[in-house]
């Protein structure tokens, strides 16, 4: 079962965390059923980019961004070339580690 590393944020993990997820598993979804709280807007249906996160090792071994996800990472405060929507971030068998970036876009939580 492969690991995910989580860099330290202030919000979510101060000391940073270490969570397990079968293969097969969203990164977003791991990080939730593990109590790592992750804003995900639009309830992971790839239509936000509230659960952005920053692929430090392990990119490679993700799925493939499509189309609709490069689209909206156009939009991610921070965007990176290792960045990922969470919630389309499918794990395999090689550990990962992220970063949560600072801010997110969230009009809502932003009361916009």
């Amino acid at each position: 079962m492969p690991v995910i590393k989580i860099l330290p944020h202030s919000e979510y993990c101060p000391g940073g965390a270490q969570v397990s997820a079968p293969a097969g598993t969203s990164i977003c979804e791991a990080l939730l059923d593990n109590g790592i709280e992750i804003e995900h807007a639009c309830e992971m249906s790839c239509a936000c980019t509230t659960c952005h996160v920053i692929v430090r090792e392990g990119y490679a071994s993700l799925n493939e961004p499509d189309e609709a996800e490069e689209d909206l990472l156009d939009r991610a405060w921070g965007l990176q070339p290792q960045s990922r929507l969470s919630c389309q971030a499918i794990l395999a068998q090689q550990d990962v580690t992220v970063e949560i970036p600072r801010y997110s876009i969230n009009h809502a939580k932003e009361n916009h």
